[in-house]
C-alpha cells in the first residue's frame, strides 16, 4: 500500500511511453511476447565434461539459471513488475522451478522450489543453491509450503475459489504478507522447467496472470540441424532450444534487447560465469544481498 509492497518498492520515474502500457494491455495474458534461442549444445557438453574432469558437476539448467541471474545483475529493468498497473522494483533475484520428487522415477509427484539469489553469484554459486534447495524439497517427508497451502484449500467446497479471491484482493494493494507470497513459486523474476528431462519439446509457456512473473522460460529436448562448415562440409548440428515468453510490459525493447543480448553470452560462454561480475546494477535505492549457499559435493 500507498508504493510498498513486500517483494518491491513502486516506481514513479518509468518512461511515459512504457508506464501507459499497463493501461492498454492490463494483464499478463494480452502482453506476452515469444522468443526462441538455440544453444550450442555440443559446446556446452564439452564444457560440461571439461568441469566434471576438474570435479565440478554443472548441469545445463545450471547455466541458463546462471546467465539469467548475471544478466539482471546488469539490467534490473527486467527485474521489475506490474501490479494494479503500476510498476514496482523487485527487492530480490529469484526464480522457482519444477523438479521431481524422486529424479529417477518420472510418475513421482512433482514439486515447486524458488530459489532467491545474489546479483555477484557465480555458476558455482547458482549451482550450490539450485542443490540445495533441491536436496531440502525431496528430503521433506511433509509436502512443502506451497503445497500444504494448495491441500487447505482445496480442502473445502468452495473454499479455493474464496481464499484465491482474498489472496488476489489483499495482493492488489500490497497487503499480501510476504510469508505466504514468498511460499508460493509464482512470485518470482523468472519461472523454468526443464522439459528436456522428461523426453518434451520446448514449449512457449504462458505467464500466470497470478502473482507477478514477468518471464518464463522452458528447456526442450535436443534437435538437430543441417549446418554448412567453413570449409564447405555438411553436417548435423544438435541445438538445445529454449522457449521464451516474456511481459512486454515490464521495460522498453531496447532493454530487453541488451538483457537477452547478456543472456546469450552466457549461453556461448559460461566461462564467464565462472567469476562475480565486475559491477552490479540496482534500482535507485533497491539493493539486496542473499548469503551464500553451501558448496554443493564434489563429484
Amino acid at each position: 500500500m500507498f508504493g510498498h509492497r513486500p517483494d518491491g518498492k513502486r516506481l514513479r520515474d518509468v518512461d511515459p511511453i512504457v508506464q501507459i502500457t499497463p493501461y492498454l494491455m492490463p494483464m499478463r495474458c494480452d502482453a506476452q511476447v515469444f522468443l526462441e534461442h538455440k544453444l550450442d549444445y555440443e559446446m556446452l557438453t564439452r564444457y560440461i565434461s571439461q568441469k566434471a574432469q576438474e570435479g565440478e558437476k554443472i548441469t545445463y539448467m545450471q547455466i541458463i539459471m546462471a546467465s539469467y541471474i548475471r544478466a539482471v545483475s546488469q539490467h534490473p529493468e527486467v527485474n521489475r513488475f506490474i501490479f494494479n498497473k503500476q510498476y514496482y522494483s523487485r527487492n530480490n533475484c529469484s526464480a522457482s522451478y519444477v523438479i521431481l520428487k524422486d529424479e529417477h522415477d518420472y510418475d513421482s509427484s512433482e514439486t515447486t522450489v524458488r530459489i532467491e539469489f545474489d546479483l555477484t553469484d557465480t555458476l558455482f554459486d547458482v549451482r550450490d543453491r539450485m542443490v540445495a534447495a533441491q536436496a531440502a524439497a525431496r528430503a521433506e517427508e511433509t509436502d512443502t509450503a506451497a503445497e500444504k497451502i494448495a491441500k487447505v484449500v482445496l480442502s473445502v467446497p468452495g473454499l479455493t475459489s474464496l481464499i484465491v479471491w482474498i489472496v488476489r484482493f489483499l495482493d492488489r494493494y500490497g497487503l499480501a504478507p510476504w510469508a505466504l507470497l514468498k511460499a508460493l513459486p509464482f512470485y518470482s523474476g523468472a519461472f523454468m522447467t526443464n522439459n528436456m528431462s522428461i523426453g518434451l519439446h520446448h514449449v512457449w509457456h504462458h505467464i500466470y496472470n497470478f502473482g507477478n512473473v514477468s518471464l518464463f522460460m522452458a528447456m526442450g529436448s535436443i534437435q538437430r540441424e543441417a549446418v554448412t562448415e567453413p570449409d564447405g562440409r555438411v553436417r548435423m548440428k544438435r541445438w538445445l532450444p529454449i522457449g521464451i515468453t516474456a511481459d512486454e510490459r515490464v521495460c522498453s525493447g531496447a532493454h530487453y534487447s541488451s538483457f537477452f543480448s547478456d543472456v546469450r553470452k552466457g549461453f556461448d560462454h559460461p566461462e564467464i560465469l565462472e567469476v562475480p561480475p565486475e559491477t552490479v546494477r540496482f534500482d535507485p535505492g533497491m539493493e539486496y544481498h542473499v548469503p551464500k549457499a553451501p558448496k554443493a559435493p564434489a563429484m
